[in-house]
């Protein structure tokens, strides 16, 4: 290849790897796994008698109504010398409906999640009828959540002086079974990847441009460096 063929092959290069780059952008789709379970850093506060949200939710916010949701008192392990012993939850959501067989006995029918949050990530929990024995630390839990950060920490204060709840006013309680042929991604919150995404790509496009101009300024020198020398005698 002379250096003619050089040049062209260089000045193409840049134009070939921006339509490919464009291309893998078009069929981009946003990669799961970097989303995570957040929970409120301050501890929730409740008078007993009251109910209570006890906020958890997927941030980027996806649709998590076809995935296990555990809702658990981590203090609460079981005894380690009893083999049939296992492990019980506050709430348990499972095959898109509540697993009631693996309660706490004290939280039956005082607990619900939020049917129509789950597609928006909306892990929130809410208690009927708080005790002074719901005081204590809750475990949010999606164990197959594609995250390094797949559960959360809620700390609950059960103050009997406590004038009024922390409860925030999400979406109404519903015990209905998500749709099962519901089961698209939410695409809000995804605006953020989206802007880095086009960051990345314009400084691989930048830095194509750059690096081919370069090479294309040197090759060109090269070639009137070797013209001036003139044909050898």
């Amino acid at each position: 290849m002379d250096m003619e063929e050089l040049s062209n092959s260089v000045s193409l290069s840049p134009i070939i790897l921006t339509l490919i780059v464009l291309c893998l952008l078009c069929g981009f789709t946003p990669v799961k796994g970097q989303s995570k379970v957040i929970g409120p850093s301050q501890p929730v506060v409740v008078a007993p008698g009251d109910d209570i949200i006890l906020p958890c939710h997927v941030e980027p916010p996806v649709n998590v109504a076809r995935l296990t949701v555990e809702w658990s008192r981590p203090d609460l392990q079981p005894d380690p010398n009893d083999r049939l012993s296992r492990v019980e939850y506050v709430h348990l959501y499972r095959d898109t409906r509540e697993v009631p067989d693996m309660k706490i006995s004290s939280y039956m029918d005082r607990t619900a999640l939020f049917a129509d949050g789950l597609r928006q990530g909306n892990i929130s929990l809410k208690i009927i009828n708080v005790t002074l024995a719901d005081a204590g630390r809750f475990k949010c839990f999606i164990p197959k959540l594609k995250s390094q950060t797949q559960y959360s920490i809620v700390h609950l204060v059960v103050e009997p002086k406590s004038a009024k709840t922390t409860e925030t006013p999400l979406q109404s309680i519903s015990l209905q079974t998500p749709d099962p042929t519901e089961d698209k991604d939410v695409k809000s919150g995804l605006s953020s990847q989206s802007r880095v995404i086009l960051i990345v790509v314009f400084c691989i496009l930048l830095t194509i441009l750059v690096v081919g101009g370069v090479t294309g300024y040197l090759i060109h020198k090269y070639r009137k460096r070797e013209r001036m020398k003139g044909p050898v005698v």
